[in-house]
This record gives C-alpha cells, structure tokens and sequence, in this order.
C-alpha cells in the first residue's frame, strides 16, 4: 500500500514538473510576463494622462517604476517555482534557491525606491533612498557571489545506499514539494484577491518564508527516518536555520536586512565546507548504521 502511494505521487510530480521544464511552457511564462509588462506600462501612461476610467485609475498607478516592480513580482513567482521542484532533487539545491529568491527580492527593494519618485528623476528627491538603493543591490551581488561558491563546494551524495530506501525518500520529498505547490497557488490567489479589495495587502514571500521554515523542518525530520547521522541532521538543521534568518531579513529595516542575507548565506557555505571536511567519516558511520 504504501508503495502504491509513493508510486503514485512519484508518477504526479514528474508529470508536472516535465510540464513546468519544458520549452514550450517556459516560452508561454516569459511570454506572459513580457505581455503583462507592456500593457501595466500601457495604462500607467494612460492614467498619467487621465485617459482611464475613474474605477480604473484608482486601482492604476502614474509612475512607471510600478511596472518594473511587477515585472521583479513575477520573476520572483518563477523562482518560487524552482524552488519548489528543487526540494525533490536536493534539499541543498533546495536552500540555495532560497538564497536566490532572497537575492532578487533585494533587487526588487531597489526599485521600490524608485516609485516614491517623480518622473523625470530629480537628484534632491533621491538622495535619502540612493543608500538603501546601494546597499540592497550590494548585499544582493554579495549572496550572488556567495551562491557561486556555494554551488561549486557541493558534493551531492544520497542519504542511503539502499535503492529503494532512496526511492522512498526521493518520493516523499516529492509529495512535500507537491504539498508546497498547492500552497503556494492558494497563497497566490488569495493575495491576488486581497490586492484588488485592500490598498494594503500582507506581504506574499514573507508569509511563504515562514511555510518554508516549516517545511524544511519537516524534510529534516524525513531524512532522520532514512539516515541518522549527526553531521547530516546538523546541516540540514542548519540550513532550516538559513531559512529564518532569511525570514527575519524581509522584515529587518534597511541595511539589517542585508546584513542578515549575507550573514546567512555566509552560514550555509561554512555548513558545507564543514560537512564536506567530515564527509568519508559520514559515509563509514552511515554504512555501519543500515549495513
């Protein structure tokens, strides 16, 4: 029975995810987002010029920068997207996405500063937000560069030698995954809905970081069915732990919000370095354990 169930969750998640990487879906996303871009610019224009209907300009904004914001949104629903699939292969894989989700959320902070502007840009106007502008698009290119390190130190091993050990927990990954998905289409049109009836809706990725906190400490408490070993509960610990500083950083003021990401980003490459350093002694303690 319950490899009947794994089975079919198995079958479920690759069938989406095929359909999710394939070209022609990617083409259709890009497409999409490129059309959605054009025509919110449209009607930022439009509005500027006060050529749209009054029940739809007050739902319109005039600047422009508002555009460039939603196109950052919908980038950032693609990663979330990533993410997600990320989780089946591997839950290191899994928090770097974390990382560059974060990293574009910095980028898209930016330019957040760029609509409290007036169109043209007046230089007295910027010179309070030009540091917050600095140090986000800094931190960002610091947990960019902190990715490719940490991408390049990783050694990926399975959690057990057993194939069908690993099976399983491959296919239970893929039903959290699966799980997270659903979430997070919920999420996003609950919050899609709440934006056209509230000037003021909750913040999206700072809710869906604190679903991920929760499902990381569930993936940690998965694998301890599959392998005990310290040093592997430490990482992926450790890497929940990544996850609420993460958390914490998309509430955090200016400048602390940075200080945080690169902190935490700075945490999961000493993780790595650390366990990959004790890594033939991980595999000897593992073989002693399922042998």
């Amino acid at each position: 029975m319950k490899g009947h169930i794994l089975t079919f969750f198995d079958n479920l998640y690759n069938r989406v995810e095929r359909f999710w990487s394939s070209r022609k879906t990617w083409k259709f996303t890009v497409s999409l987002i490129i059309l959605i871009f054009l025509i919110y610019m449209i009607l930022i224009t439009l509005n500027r010029f006060h050529w749209l209907p009054a029940s739809l300009a007050d739902k319109i904004p005039t600047n422009h920068f508002y555009a460039v914001h939603l196109a950052f949104s919908m980038l950032l629903v693609i990663e979330v997207m990533g993410l997600v699939f990320s989780i089946a292969h591997s839950i290191a894989r899994s928090v770097g996405k974390q990382f560059e989700i974060f990293s574009v959320i910095l980028l898209r902070q930016s330019f957040e500063e760029f609509v409290n502007f007036s169109e043209p840009i007046v230089w007295q106007e910027i010179q309070q937000s030009i540091v917050h502008i600095i140090v986000n698009t800094g931190g960002s290119l610091l947990i960019f560069l902190a990715l490719g390190v940490y991408y390049r130190i990783q050694k990926h091993r399975p959690i057990t030698r057993n194939e069908t050990e690993q099976f399983h927990f491959i296919a239970t990954k893929k039903i959290v995954a699966i799980a997270l998905l659903l979430i997070f289409v919920l999420m996003a049109i609950h919050h899609t809905i709440i934006l056209f009836l509230t000037p003021h809706p909750y913040s999206f990725f700072n809710t869906f970081y604190t679903v991920l906190i929760f499902s990381d400490i569930l993936l940690v408490l998965i694998s301890l069915r599959y392998c005990s070993t310290y040093h592997v509960v430490y990482r992926d610990s450790g890497f929940t732990l990544g996850t609420v500083l993460i958390r914490i950083a998309l509430t955090a003021p200016p400048v602390y919000n940075v200080l945080l990401g690169v902190g935490a980003s700075g945490l999961i490459i000493a993780l790595t370095l650390v366990y990959n350093l004790f890594s033939p002694e991980i595999e000897k303690e593992a073989l002693f354990k399922f042998e």
